[in-house]
């Protein structure tokens, strides 16, 4: 690491114009490639996955993607003649549009049925040539200011469907402006000089910038949901800036200490950024292991996160050590260079809040101790109740057309027409087709069911589809029973007797086949990435105990931080008021993405905080000083971190998008949570009620773990003998620091 640093030091224009050049040309070329993403939740094997490739397979016109015009009168009916006229004209202009395939109005064929009972609301269906993923912004927005045209005194026209969700554009860059700001506010107050404060944030945003772009080109190779962009940079601002904070703090502690610009940088990469590339390299293995859970859809988001850390980490350790080379001195402030020049080099001493806090969770461990199990457990509550699910346009902010379009239907026409549910069998003989024929009875007889539709044949006849519509909504708990009840007990006593094999398709039943292989797979997936952390801990700490308060951190995390989810997203406690829409389930993959992305966080704040304790409990073998020690030097720095972190993710808030704004609260939640609650509370608490048992290891293990070092041997001697420069003296100018304080 110190031979690199220097080599950026020493070659500082080159490794500048490097970093830029990779971003510029990466940029370019997601230009001209264009976007490729897909919201895919098919999971192979899955009942709905193979309804969908038979329907396919058996009606290839239906592939293009269908949405819907909505018109709601305020006084009269759709039925009035001027109304008619209006709808007819509209959707026979919409049928001229370029990707429009075909057009399916309330006056076609057996159309009465897109018609309300009161005669008050009525609805055409609008399918495109190509499937989302494929459909241009500029062609759903054509559809939408052609519908939104007709719209006039008493006629309401609202449009719902995934193209149509195209042209409901999240707040562009609003997020990362605010997230940015922020930071380089929480960072001047840190450092007291603006050109330091400025060098993390512009790290940041040059590896989180090429990054962003390259996740558009990653896009084209292979299956990256739409909101990876966003939650890659999300995720790689906050890292990013939190890995360039570390490193420039240990920067302007070295400029104090008397080093020069280039030692002081140099040194600063071979110590913090080793714990840098450690906590950024423990990330990505969290975010990769999901690769084993063999699901495409979080494939692409495990690698373009991935991507995201590694180029976030690069940036930090190549491109930030040539920039403050050449920034020089004024990495300090005007009064800490005027200190400097009057008092010689001085080393900092954990004095004031930091050094208080540290000795009053000393004197109460475990009152303090029980306050923030009480806190983490009080916020975890909700969890017991997480619903997992998939939300849809119901859950769009208020003043959003899908929204409207979406609970028009709903009253109009019942709740469960905004997600029916297609049965999709291949048909053999005459016997199928009796069956089928007969199915229409049954499945209105069967509870939860508000309407069928009659059966439809493919050409040829060998697949026959209809259409199930439940009498509640897609999220609700009543359509996921229906769709149980028609695979355990209804269909199979249908197909009796025949060579039929129905399927049940449709939005609920994707996302509930989605949720449960999660599920499913989430145990596994979570003692997998727990293990590996303690694996990581016991080798560098070397100690039983301190992997396994890390494991319970990070868990208690995880179920304080999802409390806060559901309490928000799933019971809706200011949800509209944050404009984040009206309450709904929890997206099933959040679980896994929150458990990788937290685990990797969480290391940076552990490895951080605990191995300053490592030092001093090798150096005096007093574990109440370690940890007192440990906690006065580390605090102030992981809570700077920990505001900038929580600063970023609660602005992706702002960004109109609900699954960010989901991820932005839980990480903000776990952030918050882990720093000021669990790793500068609870952890010092434990560890001092613990006494020595921190850090016991047997010895039959001790002999057969290797020694790793995340701070090589030579660094940290140097980093000593400064420490010790001129501390006698400073004591007797200073108040009495946390060292004084007797053990």
């Amino acid at each position: 690491m110190a031979d690199l640093a220097r080599w950026c030091v020493r070659h500082r224009l080159i490794t500048v114009l490097l970093w830029l050049l990779a971003f510029g040309g990466v940029t370019a070329a997601a230009t001209v490639a264009g976007s490729s993403y897909s919201n895919d939740y098919e999971v192979p094997g899955t009942e709905s996955g193979r309804a969908t490739r038979l329907l396919e397979e058996g009606f290839p016109g239906l592939g293009g993607d269908s949405d819907t015009v909505v018109w709601h009168t305020v006084t009269g009916t759709v039925r009035a003649a001027d109304v008619e006229q209006t709808m007819n004209s509209t959707l026979d202009r919409i049928a001229a549009l370029p990707g429009v395939a075909s057009v399916s109005g309330p006056d076609d064929g057996d159309g009465t049925h897109r018609i309300s009972a009161d005669g008050r609301t009525a609805y055409a269906t609008v399918t495109f040539t190509r499937p989302v993923e494929d459909i241009g912004a500029s062609e759903a927005r054509a559809v939408v200011d052609t519908a939104r045209a007709a719209k006039g005194d008493g006629l309401q026209v609202e449009l719902g469907g995934s193209a149509i969700g195209l042209t409901q554009s999240p707040r562009e860059h609003t997020a990362e402006l605010v997230g940015v700001l922020v930071a380089a506010v929480v960072l001047f107050l840190a450092f007291g000089s603006l050109a330091a404060s400025l060098l993390p944030i512009a790290t940041a945003l040059v590896g989180v910038g090429t990054a962003y772009a390259g996740i558009g080109l990653l896009g084209h190779a292979m299956t990256v949901a739409d909101f990876a962009p966003m939650l890659g940079m999300l995720i790689g601002l906050g890292v990013g800036i939190d890995y360039a904070l570390f490193i420039v703090t240990r920067h302007r502690r070295g400029l104090k200490r008397g080093l020069s610009v280039t030692e002081s940088a140099v040194h600063a990469v071979a110590t913090t950024g080793r714990a840098v590339v450690f906590a950024g390299a423990t990330v990505c293995i969290a975010l990769l292991g999901m690769l084993t859970l063999r699901l495409g859809f979080l494939n692409g988001v495990a690698v373009a996160a991935s991507l995201t850390v590694v180029l976030t980490v690069a940036a930090s350790v190549t491109l930030l050590p040539a920039l403050l080379s050449y920034l020089g001195p004024r990495a300090l402030s005007r009064r800490e260079r005027r200190r400097l020049a009057e008092h010689g080099p001085r080393p900092e001493l954990p004095t004031g809040l930091a050094a208080r806090w540290s000795a009053l969770v000393e004197r109460r461990p475990k009152l303090l101790g029980t306050l923030a199990v009480a806190v983490i457990a009080l916020l975890a509550l909700p969890t017991l109740s997480l619903h997992l699910g998939t939300s849809d346009q119901g859950n769009d902010p208020r003043t959003a057309t899908t929204r409207k379009a979406y609970d028009l239907l709903a009253d109009g026409f019942g709740p469960g027409v905004n997600g029916p549910l297609t049965l999709v069998t291949r048909v053999d003989g005459g016997a199928d087709r009796l069956a089928l024929d007969n199915l229409d009875d049954t499945l209105r007889a069967t509870p939860g069911v508000a309407s069928v539709t009659p059966v439809t044949y493919a050409t040829g006849g060998g697949t026959a589809s209809l259409t199930v519509v439940p009498d509640s909504a897609p999220q609700s708990q009543h359509t996921s029973d229906l769709v149980d009840r028609l695979r355990t007990e209804v269909l199979p006593r249908a197909q009796t007797g025949t060579s039929l094999d129905l399927q049940v398709g449709g939005v609920t039943a994707g996302y509930d086949d989605f949720a449960d292989v999660i599920v499913g797979k989430l145990p596994l997936f979570v003692g997998a990435v727990i293990g590996l952390g303690c694996l990581l801990l016991l080798v560098a700490f070397r100690s039983l105990g301190i992997p396994l308060k890390a494991a319970a951190m990070n868990i208690a995390a995880v179920a304080a931080a999802f409390g806060v989810v559901v309490a928000v997203f799933q019971w809706g406690w200011g949800s509209e008021l944050l404009g984040l829409g009206r309450a709904g389930p929890i997206e099933p993959f959040l679980p896994v993405i929150m458990v990788s992305v937290l685990f990797g966080l969480s290391m940076d704040y552990q490895v951080f905080l605990v191995s300053r304790m490592y030092e001093e409990w090798l150096e005096t073998g007093d574990n109440r000083r370690a940890v007192r020690v440990g906690l006065a030097e580390t605090s102030r720095v992981i809570n700077s971190a920990a505001v900038i972190m929580i600063s970023v993710f609660l602005a992706f808030v702002l960004s109109g998008d609900r699954v960010i704004a989901m991820f932005g609260i839980a990480l903000a939640a776990a952030v918050a949570l882990d720093a000021f609650v669990l790793r500068t509370l609870l952890v010092p608490a434990l560890m001092h009620l613990l006494g020595a048992a921190n850090w016991w290891l047997p010895g039959w293990l001790a002999r057969r773990l290797p020694r790793v070092s995340i701070e090589p041997p030579e660094c940290r001697a140097a980093h000593e003998r400064l420490g010790g420069v001129q501390v006698e003296e400073l004591r007797e100018e200073e108040h009495r620091d946390v060292r004084d304080i007797p053990g």
